[in-house]
């Protein structure tokens, strides 16, 4: 065996010990692995935002481990085992992937994903839209809709026409914001602008989720900085002037 084949079945027997010795690991269900499955995938993409390639081989590696923990109770419960999941997703991208398991002719890759929106629909997929989960964060959620939508051509023509959707969302924002005692049609007016910036995101190749996230790591930086020179200055930060704070933030994009 290669070295991928014995690392495999060398989890698989290391997962078999714990769940017959490990007092933690033999108490483990679906049900009280799940949040710890949820902050694995979180610590995995953190480690794809900073590009972190050590970080990211290591969190893949969990990741792998809740999955072979899932197929052990799956197994011990006669649902299913690891050879059922790995058959299930080869026969799923054989199907899927009929331009390279078949005769299916593509010109690229957004006719993949147009093919690939079909096929699931035969497979069995009520809506176009089926298969997002409920609890998926809203701006991740908005992005899969709109690349689902663009699977079977619902999407505009050429990208540049998402800014006038993009300023006429914000036109009708301000004219909510503009009434008096109107909360809720503000609401759902940031709620349009911000899935109209998703779409414009999309559109030019940007992932929405990875950009913020970047964004809030650039604040983090930078309010960090702000926050060290002001203890340095013996000052503490809401007895500082808003002026004297935005030069201290200025430096801190200057290191950048």
């Amino acid at each position: 065996m290669d070295k991928k084949t014995t690392e495999f079945k060398r989890l698989l027997d290391i997962m078999d010990s714990l769940r017959e010795k490990c007092p933690w690991d033999k108490k483990q269900t679906y049900e009280s692995l799940r949040k710890l499955t949820l902050e694995e995938v979180y610590e995995l993409a953190d480690a794809v935002v900073k590009n972190d390639i050590n970080a990211l081989k290591n969190e893949l590696g969990d990741l792998l481990l809740h999955i072979v923990f899932y197929a052990k109770i799956g197994s011990e419960k006669a649902h299913f085992d690891i050879g059922d999941v790995l058959a299930g997703i080869n026969k799923k991208l054989i199907n899927r992937h009929p331009h390279v398991y078949g005769d299916i002719k593509v010109a690229d890759d957004e006719e993949v994903k147009k093919n690939w929106e079909h096929i699931k629909l035969k497979e069995g997929n009520k809506t176009v839209l089926s298969g997002i989960p409920v609890s998926l964060p809203a701006l991740i959620k908005a992005q899969r809709m709109q690349e689902k939508a663009r699977g079977v051509g619902f999407d505009w023509e050429k990208k540049e026409q998402v800014w006038d959707k993009v300023k006429e969302e914000l036109d009708e924002l301000q004219k909510e914001i503009n009434k008096p005692d109107n909360d809720s049609g503000i609401e759902s007016e940031f709620g349009d602008l911000f899935f109209a910036l998703v779409n414009a995101a999309r559109l030019y190749g940007i992932d929405p989720e990875i950009a913020l996230e970047r964004t809030n790591l650039k604040f983090i930086k930078r309010f960090n900085y702000l926050e060290a020179e002001t203890i340095t200055k013996g000052k503490l930060l809401h007895d500082m002037t808003l002026a004297e704070m935005d030069e201290i933030w200025e430096r801190a994009k200057e290191l950048e």
